[in-house]
């Protein structure tokens, strides 16, 4: 007698996977044509954008934004994939209200405007599709988005010469009392040898907004609590500051002591960079006596 063939029922996570459906047509429909509304939107905003990162170094980081951004998505990909996804009809209020930005913008020739709303009409189409939980996990990606926006000219003018009068005030009275005979007018530093200009790109914001990107995600990435996420940032400002009047002093005393050439030649050329070495520097050394302190894990 011939034995009865015995299947084995298959465990219920392959049946799970076996019966999944697909991603509703619908879904498909609505994403891609949401995607198809930002490049037809943003497609000469675009260039633009790039080209500004391209030819202001203060805004060459413009670049890794997005690449972060994507990277801390995929970081946390395995979390998200517990998070619900239920989409939520506020994110049509976020589009329309982008739009809006997007259409003050073009009335206005305000390209600082035109950029937010791409950041927004990108957080709306997210909230639409996905819904508040996966949003509000995303929020940090999606808000980092706006650093790869460069400033307004009036906000960015107000910051500089501001910092262009600090940096040559602490660095004349840094000179001064190293012996060193120097008189300050306005931004420019009256030795005995030359005069010394603080310039826009000597103020320090260069550095300032490239720490800002920098020291924004380290906080994010490095600590869990509000607490030193927020020390850690407010500590981005006095940090460039500090920086840039160390180089401002530098090249005064090297002016000084050695020779003109030497303080505007080499050591000028590679000062930003220095600038902003020693306030990523700084900022991480900050970091570890958070640490050690026991204010940060």
């Amino acid at each position: 007698m011939a034995l009865a063939e015995q299947t084995v029922p298959p465990p219920a996570e392959a049946r799970s996977e076996a019966h999944a459906s697909p991603v509703p047509l619908g879904t498909v429909a609505v994403v891609s044509g949401l995607l198809a509304l930002l490049v037809w939107t943003y497609w000469l905003v675009l260039p633009g954008l790039v080209t500004q990162w391209y030819n202001e170094e203060e805004y060459s980081h413009g670049f890794l934004v997005p690449v972060i951004a994507a990277g801390l998505i995929w970081w946390k990909r395995d979390a998200l994939r517990r998070v619900p996804m239920r989409p939520a009809y506020s994110g049509l209020v976020v589009m329309a209200g982008s739009l809006a930005v997007y259409a003050a913008g073009i009335v206005g020739a305000d390209l600082f405007l035109q950029r937010v709303s791409m950041v927004g009409m990108i957080a709306g189409a997210t909230l639409y599709v996905t819904g508040w939980a996966m949003f509000r996990a995303l929020s940090f990606p999606l808000a980092y988005l706006l650093l790869m926006i460069p400033l307004p000219g009036i906000i960015f003018n107000s910051i500089a010469f501001p910092l262009q009068l600090l940096a040559a005030q602490i660095a004349t009275d840094s000179m001064q009392m190293c012996g060193i005979p120097v008189f300050r007018e306005g931004n420019v530093m009256h030795l005995a040898a030359t005069s010394l200009d603080v310039e826009e790109a000597c103020s320090g914001i260069r550095s300032l907004i490239s720490l800002t990107a920098l020291g924004v995600l380290y906080a994010y990435i490095t600590e869990s609590r509000w607490l030193p996420r927020l020390l850690l940032i407010g500590m981005i400002a006095p940090i460039a500051v500090v920086a840039n009047v160390f180089r401002v002093t530098a090249t005064g005393l090297l002016a000084h002591y050695i020779s003109v050439d030497t303080a505007l030649g080499l050591f000028h050329s590679i000062g930003g960079l220095s600038v902003f070495v020693l306030a990523t520097l700084l900022f991480f050394s900050l970091s570890r006596l958070l640490k050690l302190a026991g204010i940060s894990r």
